[in-house]
């Protein structure tokens, strides 16, 4: 099974193969120790590389799942690249705009970027606070910021747009 996973704007290539015990999983290439347990529907229990983690999975939305690994929240989005919204997906990322949205309800602390700035993939270009936490929101590819749709101060719902790159 390969998954493209997105995390904070930097996409990963996750494959796992069944293995003795459990799966062989390879990141972007390379070998991954891990072992798994399920804690329930909504927490599993990791392994990886000889280091324990706890992973809950919160609300899902727009295809957005929110994790919390030690502590900190992330954003990611699981595709799964033999699925026809994967593919689809996959073909649009190099042509046409593309959001930038939040991925949870918050508060818009810093824009990183303004209109027509250049950026690269993974780049920085909205912080948005949630939770006391802040949170990077990075372009997933090259290009220009076409339109900043947020201000700083301005509250912000999970899925809103708050950028558009070109």
């Amino acid at each position: 099974m390969v998954y493209e996973v997105l995390i904070g704007g930097r996409s990963y290539r996750v494959e796992f193969k069944r293995g003795e015990p459990g799966y062989a999983c390879r990141v972007d290439g390379r070998e991954v120790a891990l072992e798994s347990v399920s804690g329930g529907h909504e927490v599993l229990w990791l392994l990886v590389g000889g280091r324990s983690y706890e992973v809950r999975r919160q609300a899902q939305a727009n295809g957005i799942m929110h994790l919390e690994i030690r502590g900190r929240r992330y954003a990611a989005e699981v595709h799964d690249p033999r699925a026809f919204r994967g593919r689809r997906a996959a073909a649009g990322a190099s042509a046409g705009p593309c959001k930038l949205v939040a991925p949870m309800p918050g508060k818009v602390v810093r824009l990183l970027k303004a209109e027509g700035a250049k950026v690269e993939a993974g780049e920085g270009v909205v912080v948005v606070e949630a939770m006391k936490m802040q949170n990077e929101i990075r372009s997933p590819r090259k290009g220009v910021v076409k339109k900043i749709l947020a201000a700083a101060g301005a509250r912000v719902n999970a899925g809103e747009t708050l950028a558009v790159v070109e």
